[in-house]
């Protein structure tokens, strides 16, 4: 959360959970509204792989019930980043981590 703090973001939700997935932080900058999936493991590209086309879906499906409940953020830009992390790695904050059709 301190990378996204430190460009600017400002966090409006952690752990947002939906019935149908849970979003793990809500943050936003600007006119964006960014969903953003933390993913931890022992190496980055093991974090990146992760995040599944299964899980994905579930994300996106938080975010719809984020923006039902928001109905004012569905004016913003929206957009799925992910976070990656390991240990004794700086973070790699990865924009635009995967595409919907919203």
């Amino acid at each position: 959360m301190a990378l996204l703090l430190a460009k600017g973001y400002r966090v409006v939700a952690r752990r947002f959970r939906a019935g149908v997935g849970e979003i793990d932080i809500v943050a936003r900058r600007g006119n964006d509204l960014v969903f953003v999936e933390v993913k931890a493991r022992e190496r980055l590209d093991d974090a990146a792989e992760a995040v599944t086309a299964r899980q994905q879906r579930r994300i996106i499906a938080a975010a719809e019930a984020w923006l039902a409940a928001n109905p004012d953020d569905m004016t913003r830009n929206i957009r799925f980043d992910a976070i990656l992390v390991a240990p004794r790695r700086w973070p790699r904050h990865i924009l635009a981590a995967f595409e919907t059709s919203m």
